[in-house]
């Protein structure tokens, strides 16, 4: 049976021979996660004990205060069953939570949003007319009446030194490919490897600074995949301070027999040696 607090703390001091039975802060650990009963407690309304030196399970009538100002008297374990699932002030008060009414919310009924329109449907654009790139299956190389005539010097020189040193079908300048490329069904590599199903790309800056820099860039590397869906690898040489952009992607100064070298070498790695080294004149 509970009992006051003054004779609990007396018996206490009795039982275990000492002014002090439990020393301040005792209990704090088990009292923490209280916080509301730590404000409504006050040692001077309870003779002077702190409530972290009453055991959360000590049967002993104790003296709470709430922040309106009810006193009431509650055992410790009373308090702590009191709050259930409710985290409301009231309801650690026993009369805070007789007077307190449950507020109702009013949910206003909910109406139909208007639908949203559609997002305009952009127009596909039309193929180019000229191509004939839908004559040849998914891959194949072919000559394009579409592709760019060669205006780069620089290309002609790569192209030249790399014919001296591989053999290759001549005349091949586009890649017949799987979804469209702006207008065509096709692409342009610089030079075309059609028995290695490798395209060449030779990347500069041009005389403006501007060109494969920037936006230019998702527009060769887009290139690059559609040419790998059909089963084509990309070798890009990147002059200048143009950084790689694929695996195989070289960067080089010049054209030069060492460029030449090189463009041989990254060939093997991606088609192994013995296969290159069949078109090696």
């Amino acid at each position: 049976m509970p009992e006051p607090v003054d004779s609990w703390w007396a018996r206490r001091q009795r039982s275990k021979g000492t002014a002090v039975p439990y020393e301040v802060g005792r209990f704090r650990a088990d009292w923490e996660r209280y916080p509301v009963l730590i404000r409504q407690f006050h040692p001077d309304l309870n003779y002077g004990v702190a409530l972290t030196q009453v055991p959360p399970a000590a049967d002993v009538w104790l003296l709470w205060q709430c922040d309106v100002g009810h006193a009431f008297i509650a055992t410790p374990w009373e308090q702590r069953q009191r709050p259930g699932t409710s985290r409301r002030r009231s309801t650690w008060c026993p009369e805070c939570a007789a007077g307190a009414t449950a507020r109702v919310i009013r949910q206003e009924p909910r109406t139909a949003r208007p639908a949203a329109p559609a997002p305009p449907v952009r127009p596909a654009r039309p193929l180019c007319r000229r191509s004939d790139a839908y004559r040849h299956g998914e891959g194949d190389a072919f000559a394009s009446v579409c592709a760019p005539v060669r205006a780069s010097a620089v290309e002609g020189d790569l192209h030249h030194r790399l014919a001296s040193r591989l053999e290759f079908t001549e005349g091949m300048n586009a890649v017949r490919i799987r979804q469209p490329f702006f207008e065509h069904l096709e692409v342009w590599p610089d030079i075309v490897l059609p028995e290695l199903r490798v395209a060449i790309e030779y990347d500069s800056t041009g005389r403006d600074g501007l060109e494969h820099v920037g936006k230019r860039e998702p527009v060769d590397l887009r290139k690059d995949r559609l040419l790998r869906a059909v089963d084509w690898e990309v070798i890009r040489i990147r002059a200048g301070k143009l950084q790689p952009l694929g695996p195989h992607d070289l960067q080089a100064s010049t054209v030069s027999e060492r460029l030449i070298d090189r463009v041989l070498d990254e060939l093997r790695d991606i088609r192994g040696h013995l296969f290159v080294d069949c078109y090696l004149r």
